[in-house]
């Protein structure tokens, strides 16, 4: 069986990055180019946002949230620079700025069932407030990642073990995010090859049906409202070593999808929902190589609806 997280702990997520988005533009000039509303982001409530390609293809995920006159977006650490010349591109005149602060800011998280009151935070996803000199949030994709903390490097770990949780490990909160199902970034989504649907970001609060265009949103909206999903990232479980990310996964001998990331007896894989659905009515086995996995859906992923007739 996995291996179940430590069940509260904080640590430091060294594999993230901070962006600030200055001016007064700083709104309207994401709200074109990012898949959720940037409007519902400010210093009480953090978001989450992809940027995607003209076709609809995954380039970068992030949260964000507002403090100090500005958005701040957590995003992959090794990709920033990716992200802030790509968004540039779209500045033209509009009175903004994009400033790498990963060097003064760091990224931690909270996790554990008293994480969003340690924090002085209501629970529900997205809530956000003051923490250690810069803004601590809960996960708006979901609440049980725990509370996302963005402050200045020379004192978050003093504020973090203030709260009395005991120090973890970036491994720690690896395992919390796979044995929620939840995807992170392009290890588990392709750079121009996943879409969002595909990666659940419907489910997980980062697309908003009603705003306005942006970058990518046509075929969003056709893959949804067309019905035209026909593979999910869904949570799997298996026995001894874990799959290599990429590796193939099949059904009964037929092609069924691939491996993303992996470990400690779960991860995740980019499945056919045919396929997937048979193995969970033991209808056959999935496998990457000799290794069976087996479906552990979770519960804030639904299940298709019946088709008629």
């Amino acid at each position: 069986m996995p291996t179940g997280p430590k069940p509260t702990f904080w640590t430091l997520l060294p594999a993230r990055g901070v962006l600030a988005v200055t001016g007064d533009d700083r709104r309207s000039f994401l709200q074109g180019l990012v898949s959720n509303d940037v409007e519902r982001a400010g210093a009480d409530r953090a978001v989450y946002a992809a940027f995607l390609t003209a076709q609809g293809r995954f380039l970068h995920d992030f949260l964000m949230v507002g403090h100090d006159e500005m958005l701040l977006l957590d995003c992959e650490a090794d990709r920033r620079d990716d992200l802030r010349q790509r968004l540039s591109r779209y500045r033209l005149r509009a009175k903004v700025a994009i400033e790498d602060r990963t060097e003064a800011l760091a990224v931690a998280v909270l996790a554990g069932p008293e994480a969003a009151s340690l924090a002085g935070l209501g629970a529900e996803p997205g809530a956000a407030g003051p923490f250690g000199g810069g803004v601590a949030f809960v996960d708006p994709r979901l609440a049980g990642l725990g509370v996302r903390v963005i402050a200045p490097r020379d004192g978050i770990e003093a504020a973090l073990a203030a709260t009395g949780l005991a120090a973890g490990t970036a491994d720690d909160w690896d395992r919390l995010r796979l044995s929620l199902a939840v995807p992170d970034g392009s290890r588990d989504m392709p750079a121009e090859k996943a879409l969002l649907l595909e990666s659940n970001l419907d489910e997980l609060h980062g697309i908003d049906w009603r705003k306005g265009c942006y970058i990518g949103q046509e075929l969003t909206a056709r893959t949804k409202y067309r019905g035209l999903l026909k593979r999910r990232l869904m949570p799997v479980a298996f026995d001894g070593p874990a799959p290599e990310a990429g590796a193939a996964v099949s059904f009964e001998g037929k092609n069924a999808g691939e491996m993303r990331t992996a470990r400690d007896g779960m991860g995740l894989a980019l499945l056919r929902l045919d396929h997937a659905e048979a193995a969970e009515r033991g209808e056959g086995v999935l496998a990457a190589g000799d290794t069976a996995l087996r479906v552990l859906r979770p519960d804030w992923l639904p299940r298709p609806e019946p088709k008629a007739g």
